[in-house]
């Protein structure tokens, strides 16, 4: 049995084999949640705008750009987590 490392695992060879599913997953998930985080008050303050928009803009240009799925899936995630702590922070203030 021979050990693979990360980046060659089962799981980016998947990710690399349904491109097109994923990409119109994470155009839609990164797309949607950086609009909802900049609409719930990180237009009215310029850091938290840029904190929003440079991941976003990444991980979108990776997928026009055809980079490999191990990018646009890091900067996804990336991206998403982000979101996911503005939105959390501008629920509870």
């Amino acid at each position: 049995m021979s050990r693979t490392s990360f980046s060659q695992s089962e799981f980016y060879q998947n990710l690399e084999f349904n491109r097109f599913g994923w990409i119109a997953i994470i155009l839609t998930v990164v797309g949607c949640l950086g609009g909802i985080t900049v609409g719930m008050g990180a237009i009215n303050n310029t850091m938290a705008l840029v904190i929003v928009v440079i991941p976003t803009m990444i991980t979108l240009s990776f997928l026009l750009a055809v980079s490999p799925m191990k990018w646009i899936f890091s900067a996804a995630i990336v991206a998403v987590a982000i979101d996911l702590i503005l939105v959390t922070y501008y629920t509870l203030v």
